[in-house]
């Protein structure tokens, strides 16, 4: 009797190949998060403004002289955060349009590098900042910021076609984990390079710039790995619109955001993120200032800190990622916010100039932070419907970098209305509490079987 033998399917470690590939652009693109955007960049500018302003080498964030930017006149200590603001907003409009386009192309992974690629070119151009010319460091830093999120968005699609639904908690951990990772190591270079330049021989604010150009590089460079290793898939369950391709993309967005009332629990999904996201990037956004002006903490211990949480935070995205497969993303983003609210009423009681329970706070945050963003990531493509990630996703990324602002208008007030950090660190919880609200009202089986996924074994 001929028997015929079984072939094994090899589907799970191709995914797995993969999968591995995906993360390193998390990688890639984290060194220009995190060296340039979240540390060096904003005052690098502050300085040069300040300087063609008239406030002289000294400028800090209290330089009220004024650049004219396309005929408005803006403080040179507040203009990083305009630009970031400008950034802000723009990606929230353009995103939601790209995510269409990425659904209608079918080429994810080219879609994401070209991205990359000329976002890392624009992230470059901030080397040219000195002097008093920050004109071009200006357009740069808007230009690279809304490209890196628009490479987001064809990123985050392709995590729903390189894995199922049972891996994706597991699957963006990594990534996250990774980023923050590889992130730490080249702002660790950095900023050994600008703390040493003396011993290096080179000037200050050269050293800057040469590790703002290393972060442009880095994005470009790793982002070949993906590049390579992935593969482009056709596009499916896509509803057909006539017209040109950008026609095709509106039509499209209309569609998706009409649509979207047929899937109430993603859009509670939605709700939950744009508030507990927005506090997040609010205390990461203030922890600096919080430290330095309530506590006194100066700028070894601040950098150390910050040092800490990206690396701990590796270990954090990882964490969650384990405990998400026993015990389901869901627990895990309703127990992370309620972590975090109880991390800014701990901050409020702080006592100034306490380096160990400051570090131990740092730590707490690094956990709770690396955790729930990996988890939301994966979490959220459980409530996309097939075929709609690309734009999905961008709706995702519209709500976390429209709104993000409204945390740190909060944060600001309080402090004018206060005179102290500490009510405006604790006012914070309200995002957390909104936040934990709509995930509470959040019924993930259900959402899911909307969606037309399929349902994980522990959710």
């Amino acid at each position: 009797m001929n028997t015929t033998p079984a072939i094994a399917d090899l589907s799970p470690l191709n995914r797995r190949a993969e999968q591995r590939a995906w993360n390193w652009y998390d990688w890639a693109n984290s060194a220009f998060y995190t060296t340039s955007l979240t540390v060096l960049f904003g005052p690098l500018m502050i300085t040069v403004a300040g300087r063609a302003a008239g406030c002289g080498d000294s400028a800090d964030d209290t330089c009220s002289k004024t650049v004219s930017v396309l005929g408005l006149h803006l403080a040179a200590g507040s203009l990083p955060s305009y630009l970031t603001s400008f950034a802000t907003i723009a990606s929230a409009f353009l995103l939601p349009i790209v995510g269409a386009m990425v659904d209608r192309s079918g080429r994810k992974k080219m879609h994401m590098a070209w991205f990359a690629w000329a976002g890392s070119f624009f992230a470059a151009l901030l080397f040219f900042i000195h002097g008093d010319h920050w004109q071009l460091g200006a357009v740069a830093v808007i230009a690279a910021s809304v490209l890196a999120g628009c490479s987001l968005v064809a990123y985050y699609a392709m995590l729903v076609e390189i894995s199922e639904e049972h891996e994706r908690d597991a699957v963006s951990a990594r990534g996250w984990a990774f980023g923050y990772l590889g992130g730490g190591v080249l702002l660790v270079i950095n900023l050994g390079m600008v703390l040493g330049h003396d011993a290096l021989g080179l000037d200050k604010e050269l050293a800057v710039r040469l590790a703002l150009l290393s972060a442009a590089v880095w994005w470009a460079a790793f982002t070949i790995i993906p590049v390579r290793r992935l593969r482009n898939r056709p596009a499916q369950d896509v509803v057909l619109e006539s017209g040109g391709l950008v026609h095709r993309s509106f039509g499209q967005l209309w569609a998706t955001l009409k649509d979207l009332r047929n899937y109430p629990m993603t859009l509670t999904f939605l709700l939950a993120y744009l508030f507990y996201n927005d506090g997040i990037q609010t205390v990461i956004g203030s922890a600096a200032i919080y430290g330095s002006k309530q506590l006194h903490f100066g700028d070894s211990v601040l950098i150390a800190t910050i040092l800490l949480i990206q690396f701990v935070a590796f270990g954090g995205a990882l964490l969650f990622g384990r405990i998400a497969q026993k015990h389901g993303a869901y627990r895990c983003l309703v127990g992370g916010t309620m972590g975090w609210m109880v991390i800014v009423v701990l901050a409020m009681f702080l006592p100034a100039k306490n380096i160990v329970l400051f570090l131990l706070l740092g730590v707490a945050i690094a956990l709770v932070m690396g955790g729930t963003q990996a988890l939301s990531r994966s979490f959220y493509s459980l409530f996309i419907p097939r075929g709609r990630a690309g734009e999905y996703y961008a709706l995702y990324n519209a709500c976390e970098r429209g709104t993000s602002w409204f945390g740190t208008l909060l944060f600001g007030v309080m402090f004018q209305v206060t005179g102290s950090y500490r009510p405006a660190i604790v006012s914070l919880i309200v995002f957390f509490a909104l936040g934990l609200f709509f995930l509470l009202r959040l019924d993930p089986e259900r959402g899911i079987r909307e969606a037309g996924n399929q349902t994980p074994e522990t959710v």
